[in-house]
C-alpha cells in the first residue's frame, strides 16, 4: 500500500505558494479579457472585433511565408509559448516536484483519470449518431488552471496546503493529456519533408541538452526552427513548445537552472498578456439570435454536462476507487467534500477547452461554434458556483498546518 501523508517539502509548499498568487491574478485578468470579449461581440463593435481577428498578418523570408488570420497567430503562435511553460512545468515536477515519486502522484493521477473518462464519455453519449459532433469530445475533459486556482485564492489561507497540491498536480496531468490529445486526433494532413526537418530540430535540440549547452537562446532559436517546421507539417504548431521546454537542461553552471529562469521569465507574459489575449479573441460568442434548440443543441449539452456533472464525477468516483482498494490513503487534513469542492472546480474548463474545441471544429458550420463556447461557458460558470458554495462551507475557518 503506497501512503500519502509523509510532509511535503518546505520549497515545494514555497513553489506551492507562488504559483498560486501568480496564477490567481491570472485568473482575474482571464475573466476580465473574457467579458469584454463577450461585450464587444454583443454591440456596435462586434464588426470589428470580428475584422481585427479575420485580419490577414503574413511573413515572409525567400520562398517560405506563413499567411495566417490574427486569430490564428494568437492560437498557433503565441499559444505555443503557453505550451512552452506548460513543458517546462511538467519536466520540473516530473524531475522534482509533485510527478517524482509514485507515492505522490497516485491520487492526483486517479482523479485526472476519472475526470477525463467520465466527461468524454458523457459527450460521446449525448452526441452519438454525429460524426462531426464527436469531434469534440475532448472540450469538456480539460481544466483551466488558473480559473481554479483563482476561485482557491478567494478562500485564502483557508485552503489545505495539500488540497493546493492536490489541484495542482492533476491540473497538470490534465495538460500533459491535453498535448497527448492534441497531437494524436487534432493533426491535419501531414507533410513529410517538413516532419523531417522538425525531427531534425529536434534532435538538434536534444544533442545541444547531451553535450552541455545551457544557454537558453541557443534553444529558443532552435525552438522557433521546429515551430515553423511543426507548424507546416500539419501536426499542431503549440506541440514544438512542450518539445522545445523537455530538452532545456535542469541545471547549469554554479548551480543555475536554466529550466527553472526561463519558466520564470516566462509566467508573467503569459499569465498577465498571452493568455487574456487568447481569452479576449476566443470568447466572444454573439447571442444575437441565439434560440432554445441551441442550449438543447446535444454538443452544448456535451460539453456543459461533461464540465458540471462528468468532472466531479470522475474524479471523485476514480480517487474513491483507489482510497476503496487501499492503493492510497487521502492526505491528512483533506475530507470528501473539500475534494468535491475542488473536483467542481476542475469543471472550469475555459482556455483549454476554447482551445480545443477550435482544433475540433475548425472545419465545421457555425453551429458547433455556438454550441461548444456556449456550452464552455456555461458549464464553467456553474461549475465555479457550485464550488464555491462546497468550499465555502467545507474548508476550515482558520489556518491548518499540514
Amino acid at each position: 500500500m503506497v501512503k500519502t501523508n509523509k510532509s511535503t517539502p518546505p520549497g515545494v509548499l514555497t513553489a506551492v505558494c507562488d504559483f498560486m498568487k501568480l496564477e490567481s491574478a491570472g485568473g482575474i485578468l482571464l475573466l476580465a479579457a473574457a467579458g469584454i470579449a463577450m461585450l464587444v461581440a454583443n454591440s456596435p463593435l462586434a464588426a470589428l472585433y470580428d475584422s481585427l481577428l479575420d485580419t490577414t498578418v503574413a511573413m515572409q523570408v525567400g520562398a517560405l511565408s506563413i499567411n495566417k488570420p490574427l486569430l490564428l497567430w494568437i492560437n498557433d503562435g503565441l499559444m505555443a509559448v503557453f505550451f512552452l511553460l506548460i513543458g517546462l512545468e511538467i519536466k520540473r515536477e516530473i524531475m522534482e516536484g509533485e510527478l517524482s515519486s509514485l507515492s505522490q502522484i497516485i491520487l492526483p493521477g486517479m482523479g485526472a483519470l476519472g475526470g477525463m473518462v467520465v466527461p468524454a464519455a458523457i459527450y460521446v453519449w449525448l452526441n452519438w449518431g454525429d460524426p462531426i459532433a464527436l469531434d469534440g469530445w475532448a472540450i469538456p475533459i480539460v481544466t483551466d488552471i488558473a480559473f481554479a486556482l483563482a476561485l482557491l485564492s478567494i478562500f485564502s489561507s483557508r485552503v489545505p496546503t495539500m488540497l493546493k497540491v492536490f489541484l495542482l498536480t492533476l491540473a497538470i496531468f490534465d495538460d500533459l493529456a491535453a498535448i497527448i490529445i492534441i497531437a494524436l486526433f487534432y493533426s491535419g494532413d501531414l507533410s513529410l519533408a517538413a516532419l523531417f526537418i522538425g525531427a531534425l530540430a529536434l534532435v538538434s535540440a536534444v544533442v545541444m541538452n547531451r553535450i552541455g549547452v545551457t544557454r537558453v537562446s541557443a534553444y529558443i532559436l532552435v525552438g522557433v526552427v521546429l515551430w515553423i517546421a511543426v507548424l507546416k507539417s500539419g501536426v499542431h504548431a503549440t506541440l514544438a513548445g512542450v518539445l522545445i521546454a523537455f530538452c532545456i537542461p535542469m541545471h547549469g553552471e554554479q548551480g543555475r537552472s536554466p529550466l527553472r529562469e526561463l519558466e520564470h521569465d516566462l509566467h508573467g507574459p503569459v499569465a498577465f498578456a498571452i493568455l487574456p489575449m487568447f481569452a479576449f479573441a476566443n470568447a466572444g460568442l454573439s447571442l444575437s439570435g441565439m434560440s432554445f434548440d441551441d442550449v438543447t443543441h446535444p454538443v452544448t449539452l456535451g460539453v456543459i454536462s461533461g464540465l458540471l456533472i462528468g468532472k466531479p464525477v470522475g474524479i471523485l468516483a476514480f480517487v474513491g476507487l483507489a482510497v476503496g482498494l487501499r492503493f492510497v490513503k487521502l492526505p491528512k487534513g483533506i475530507n470528501w467534500l473539500q475534494l468535491l469542492g475542488v473536483a467542481f472546480a476542475c469543471g472550469i474548463g475555459f482556455t483549454m477547452s476554447l482551445f480545443i474545441a477550435g482544433l475540433a471544429f475548425e472545419h465545421g458550420s457555425g453551429d458547433y461554434f455556438i454550441g461548444d463556447r456556449l456550452g464552455i461557458l456555461v458549464g464553467s460558470i456553474l461549475s465555479s458556483m457550485v464550488a464555491y458554495v462546497l468550499l465555502h462551507f467545507n474548508l476550515p475557518h482558520s489556518t491548518t498546518s499540514d
